[in-house]
């Protein structure tokens, strides 16, 4: 009976406002959760709490941003991003870390090395294949 007489209530239209900020937060903290990676979760497992941020939109949404949600910081440089530094062309993601740096960077610089002498071979066979064309 009560229902009935909420339809024609002067609060239905915030209602409909309180119920579209809590489905925006929702889904925004569903975002958040799953575009997470899981070294920056703490708490709970991921799809944990994506079902807390989607079960309880506000207070689930407060509780991973307060509990859950560890902040990026930069990891202190190592021996190995030296490396990287020094040879930019080969810093990817997934990047095996090697046990020995210096033996690392010896590998890295022959890889160059060997590179531009592959771009110079090239280069004089492409000049030479213009030459005997012309």
């Amino acid at each position: 009976m009560d229902y009935v007489m909420m339809i024609g209530s002067p609060a239905l239209p915030y209602s409909a406002a309180i119920a579209g900020v809590l489905i925006l937060l929702a889904l925004i903290g569903a975002i958040d959760v799953l575009g997470r990676d899981s070294v920056y979760i703490r708490g709970l497992p991921q799809w944990a709490w994506f079902l807390v941020v989607v079960a309880l939109p506000g207070v689930g949404l407060l509780a991973w941003l307060t509990i859950g949600r560890r902040r990026r910081r930069r990891p202190r440089p190592t021996t190995s991003d030296r490396v990287i530094e020094a040879f930019p062309e080969y810093d990817r993601k997934g990047r095996f870390v090697p046990a020995d740096p210096v033996a690392d960077a010896a590998f890295l610089r022959q890889c160059r090395e060997r590179a531009e002498q592959q771009r110079r071979t090239a280069e004089i066979e492409r000049r030479r294949r213009g030459f005997d064309a012309g």
